[in-house]
């Protein structure tokens, strides 16, 4: 046989995976091929496939014979270009073999981790995959093994983001787990240690598989998610503009884009947005739009633990991270669930130079029997340590309530915040006015002739000496009490110059985070 028809009959192979009838169920199903995906994820023409005619070896179970030898064996790998930057992806073909992963697709894999490495580039999984291949046994097994090893090696290296776009169970579950960001996709997708059927015969409980591991499970109720979407389109768009934010390595910077946005630019309705009574919510998102350029802001983790917002924006064309108190869910308290969604984003943002932002308007720790019995001491300790262990530039705006610990928790100057601002209204006390009163002056209430008059002139003579931003600023623990309108143009100024910072942390293997 002719050497180049030989070939080109290889590649042929390859590139239709498991044939055309798997190929149009894996449309009917909603879903994207492989192939299309890649297509659709990298700039055109651009990706160079690595690995292409591989083949597995095994030979028990039939999968010896010649229409079981399939190039490629059920992934697709290499690497291409993103808006002209590199990053190196793999996608599971689910028309072969179900995606299942064997010995060599999983070395494929493990190669193209190993290069992202080296070049300093971020790695994509696509991941569709039935889970381990059963005729291989522990050859699949040790594949996940390895493929978790990189994960891990590359975790702070380089940006890894797993998308979720079909079945991911068992094993599988952890290469995702590890990963810096997981987008689902909603009707499509699912993930699960044990499936409803396990979980039916040893417990007893009745569940769909949506129900246990959908895209919403994930992203409102386990947090294991960070994004979902409708359609697999949809999932690779929001990857192109997560990388838009994101550096290549650790060692490189964020990625800067020319903006029209004044920097200097002032927003009037800043004034108003903090309303008169303390007890009255607002919206922490108008702010974070108020102060990105163009005012966009990609949100993470939008559907869990919504008393935290975190995501990322540009101010003067500069990637940051933004963490946010909401007041208008929880009152903005920190909870555990909080508390662990803002660590895993600080330390992510800190171990890819990509400086902090934080808006505080926090009353304190959620309290309960809930929350201390799950160990809320252990998990607000977390976001405490992020931030203290952050390196990178940081800076904090205090809109409104500044309280207690975790006053000290949001980025304070105390754990080595740059610079913070507050605005005018700003509380920055131990605890609100009202439970100061009621523990400074009980005894003297409980013998007022009018207890309420009473409570209401040390509320106000409370709130007027503590309640506001001026004792911390003449300690220098504000920076500078700032109008709300100024707040992009101080932040802009900060970071600029903020460009030359450099801190590092005592030498070690690494700290003990309490996990």
């Amino acid at each position: 046989m002719d050497p180049i028809k030989h070939l080109e009959d290889l590649e042929r192979r390859a590139e239709l995976g498991g044939g055309d009838d798997r190929l149009r169920r894996q449309h009917e199903a909603g879903k994207l091929t492989a192939r299309e995906r890649i297509d659709m994820l990298f700039d055109p023409g651009t990706f160079q496939e690595i690995d292409k005619l591989v083949t597995h070896r095994c030979r028990d179970f039939g999968m010896g014979d010649a229409d079981q030898l399939i190039p490629g064996d059920g992934v697709i790998a290499g690497h291409g270009r993103i808006d002209g930057r590199p990053v190196y992806a793999f996608a599971q073909d689910f028309t072969v073999f179900g995606g299942s992963l064997s010995e060599t697709n999983a070395a494929k894999i493990v190669k193209i981790m190993d290069l992202a490495i080296k070049m300093g580039a971020p790695v994509v999984g696509l991941n569709d995959s039935g889970g381990a291949r059963i005729q291989e046994g522990v050859l699949s097994l040790g594949g996940y093994a390895d493929i978790f090893l990189r994960n891990t090696l590359a975790s702070g290296v380089v940006p890894q983001i797993s998308a979720i776009m079909g079945p991911c169970a068992g094993g599988a579950v952890y290469s995702p787990a590890i990963t810096d960001f997981n987008i689902m996709v909603e009707g499509t997708s699912y993930m699960f240690v044990t499936g409803p059927d396990v979980i039916r015969t040893v417990t007893h409980e009745e569940v769909t598989k949506d129900e246990l591991g959908g895209a919403m499970t994930h992203n409102a109720t386990s947090g294991v998610a960070h994004f979902a979407v409708p359609d697999d389109r949809e999932c690779l768009l929001l990857i192109r503009e997560l990388l838009g934010y994101l550096p290549g390595n650790n060692i490189d910077d964020p990625p800067r884009r020319d903006t029209a946005d004044a920097i200097d630019r002032e927003d009037e309705a800043l004034d108003q947005l903090v309303p008169d009574s303390a007890s009255q919510p607002y919206d922490m998102l108008d702010l974070v739009h108020a102060v990105a350029d163009e005012g966009a802001f990609l949100e993470v983790h939008r559907h869990y633990a919504k008393n935290i917002i975190v995501g990322f924006a540009r101010v003067a064309g500069r990637p940051v991270g933004v963490v946010a108190n909401q007041p208008a869910h929880l009152a903005g308290t920190l909870d555990i669930d909080a508390s662990v969604k803002g660590a895993r984003f600080v330390r992510f943002c800190d171990a890819f130079n990509i400086p902090l932002v934080t808006f505080e308007d926090v009353p304190g720790f959620l309290p309960g029997t809930r929350q201390e019995y799950g160990g809320i001491i252990r998990h607000g300790a977390k976001l405490l340590f992020a931030y203290a262990e952050a390196t990178v530039p940081k800076v904090t705006v205090i809109t409104r309530k500044a309280y207690g610990g975790a006053y000290c928790v949001m980025s304070s100057k105390h754990i080595r915040t740059d610079v913070n601002f507050a605005w005018p209204s700003a509380e920055i006390a131990v605890m609100g006015p009202e439970g100061a009163v009621n523990i400074l002056y009980k005894r003297e209430l409980e013998k007022a002739d009018d207890p309420h008059a009473a409570r209401a002139a040390r509320v106000a003579e409370f709130r007027e000496k503590f309640a506001n931003p001026y004792v911390a600023a003449e300690r220098g623990f504000i920076d500078e009490v700032i109008r709300p309108r100024q707040t992009r143009a101080k932040l802009a100024a900060a970071l600029a110059t903020l460009e030359t910072k450099r801190d590092k942390n005592p030498p070690k293997k690494h700290g003990n985070i309490p996990l």
